[in-house]
């Protein structure tokens, strides 16, 4: 289990192992997540979604220097091919495997697949994913890989999840059905509404918030935005306290920019902004693991936070993520300018959660000037 146990979701699934019979391990270091799995062997594994993103980062590092990147690359785009082509046919969507395409799962299935199952321990054959939003790439890679990662969606007020994808039953890309006992509602404006026997009865002393919270037909209104499939599965699509509206008055959802750029080896934690300004621009952080190894591919030597921050290749590998979130949304909802600070957003630093999540409001906050300066003409 890599979340602390403050986090609302460690205790529902700890109250759920404590019931079956299951014993727990507990890991708070993503430094030495890897050595714990090996020695515990877990059954199934409870992170975030930036440990999977590590775990694969890694994996992709190793073969890189071990020559064997190429490999890599095809041995991911097999898994991801094989994932998706098995998330179709659940949603009854016609579609055909080629031999081609099962003849390298299976191939990479026995010399490949089972390296990156080792990392987890070697049993794991699902992993539970919460606490943020998971790229739907990442999920088909694991789970092509042989590790399906269920996604989940809750609240502290519905007790942790409302949704789950359940192993024989998976949607990649969506948050699960509604788990037993819990009632899903999306309202005019594409608020997720939520009833059911986890949800809150209010909070402390603070009747007003309470009535606040709640519609007419005592549905608790989650503030996040979604759909609902035909067959019930839920699918977020942003929050709605979250939603930037530019001084040209267009609507813009930071949460998919954010998820396709953090998905670059490079990227750590990104922040699109843009509240009544007249575009949409984004603060960047680079991932101090990944910098020392993708310098000496590059034959960049070591540079330091300060000076990759500034740095052509750097800024033009950064670049490409954003072009790459950039295709996904109108002109006018892209990331117009960025700029990648020189030092780290952690939990210390009082911009990370013990989750991982990232507390925007001091971000910003705390970075007005470097905000205000991507602006300046």
């Amino acid at each position: 289990m890599f979340l602390p146990l403050a986090h609302v979701l460690a205790r529902a699934v700890q109250q759920v192992c404590v019931h079956a019979g299951s014993t727990i391990a507990h890991t708070s270091s993503a430094s030495t997540l890897v050595a714990d799995m090996a020695a515990v062997k877990p059954g199934f594994l409870l992170a975030v979604p930036r440990i999977f993103e590590k775990i694969r980062t890694t994996a992709s590092n190793t073969a890189q220097a071990a020559g064997r990147g190429a490999v890599f690359a095809q041995a991911e785009s097999v898994a991801i091919e094989y994932s998706r082509a098995a998330d179709a046919r659940a949603r009854g969507i016609h579609t055909r495997r080629s031999p081609v395409l099962l003849a390298k799962h299976a191939l990479f299935n026995k010399v490949l697949y089972p390296k990156l199952r080792a990392v987890l321990g070697g049993r794991a054959r699902y992993a539970i994913c919460g606490a943020s939003a998971l790229n739907t790439d990442l999920a088909h890679f694991f789970r092509g890989a042989g590790v399906g990662l269920l996604e989940g969606y809750g609240l502290t007020e519905t007790t942790a999840p409302a949704t789950v994808n359940m192993a024989r039953d998976v949607r990649v890309g969506s948050v699960g059905i509604p788990v037993p006992g819990t009632v899903i509602r999306i309202a005019e404006d594409g608020e997720i509404r939520i009833k059911g026997i986890g949800v809150f009865a209010g909070y402390h002393r603070n009747a007003r918030a309470t009535a606040e919270a709640f519609d007419e037909d005592g549905f608790f209104k989650t503030g996040d935005t979604g759909i609902l499939d035909d067959c019930g599965f839920l699918g977020i699509t942003g929050r709605k306290k979250d939603i930037l509206v530019t001084a040209g008055g267009k609507n813009v959802a930071p949460g998919p920019l954010e998820e396709i750029i953090r998905a670059s080896r490079l990227v750590n934690q990104v922040i699109v902004v843009g509240e009544n300004r007249p575009f949409v621009a984004a603060l960047v952080t680079l991932d101090t693991d990944e910098l020392g190894p993708w310098c000496r591919a590059n034959s960049l030597g070591g540079l330091s936070l300060g000076q990759a921050a500034v740095h052509p290749r750097v800024l033009a590998e950064i670049q490409a993520a954003v072009d790459a979130a950039n295709e996904t949304v109108s002109q006018a909802e892209g990331i117009r300018k960025f700029t990648v600070l020189d030092s780290e957003l952690t939990e210390e630093s009082g911009h990370l959660t013990p989750s991982l999540k990232l507390k925007r409001a001091s971000v910003i906050t705390d970075y007005s000037a470097v905000i205000d300066s991507l602006y300046e003409r």
